[in-house]
């Protein structure tokens, strides 16, 4: 499962192996969809040891009977928006995104302006790899709040996911973050990493020294610096 937020390398496979903790937030409860962050989820109670933002799994998100009452109140009451948010947020923990982007949409319906709800909608385009609906929220999200970094650290993602990735984009935006908050950690190891994918040593490189000015103790740096020691090798 692709997740996105508050982002953790294993720097394996897909884009380096990148995993992103996403943070569903329901709409009352909102801080940003990343554990540094600024931008628009919060984090869910119930999720244990899990890294901070880390939606909760199915084991807690209720019984089957608590579950499918949520569904169906959603579905009886289109117009309610507290019952979307819900019946979207039980989808999320059981990993149902598709779910999950049914009742967001209608939730965006009712509240189109709501900021939250559009971001939410965002992650679960993301979590489903649809990555082009994805990238169109984060933007309609922006245009609201282009401070939110995090969101924007997002949408650079969108373009490093996708089947034909494009990491020029991807490093425009991360970068345009960076012009905001030189030590966005979060930015600066997605910049690290598209660098490498695109195979350029010396820029990956000047990533990683910003990265470890920033955050020395950055537990991604030595699985970064590897990664770029294998581009002249390949």
């Amino acid at each position: 499962m692709i997740t996105k937020e508050n982002i953790l390398f294993c720097l394996v496979g897909l884009f380096a192996g990148l995993i992103v903790g996403f943070m569903f937030a329901n709409s009352v409860n909102q801080g940003q969809p990343a554990a540094s962050s600024t931008s628009a989820a919060a984090s869910m109670p119930g999720t244990g040891g899990m890294p901070a933002g880390h939606p909760p799994t199915a084991a807690n998100s209720g019984s089957s009977e608590e579950v499918q009452a949520a569904i169906d109140k959603a579905r009886a009451e289109p117009e309610n928006f507290e019952a979307q948010i819900k019946a979207a947020e039980v989808f999320y923990q059981i990993s149902r995104f598709e779910g999950a982007i049914e009742f967001l949409k209608q939730a965006a319906k009712i509240k189109p302006d709501d900021y939250v709800t559009i971001v939410n909608l965002g992650n679960a385009y993301f979590d489903s790899s649809k990555f082009d609906e994805a990238e169109k929220t984060y933007t309609e999200a922006l245009a609201k709040k282009p401070e939110d970094l995090d969101v924007r650290t997002d949408l650079g993602l969108t373009y490093a996911f996708r089947p034909q990735p494009d990491y020029d984009r991807a490093i425009k935006e991360f970068e345009t973050v960076l012009a905001k908050d030189p030590k966005h950690t979060l930015a600066l190891q997605n910049l690290v990493v598209a660098h490498t994918k695109k195979g350029d040593a010396a820029k990956a490189n000047a990533a990683l020294a910003r990265l470890e000015a920033a955050d020395a103790k950055n537990s991604a740096i030595s699985k970064l610096r590897e990664d770029i020691g294998k581009i002249g090798s390949k």
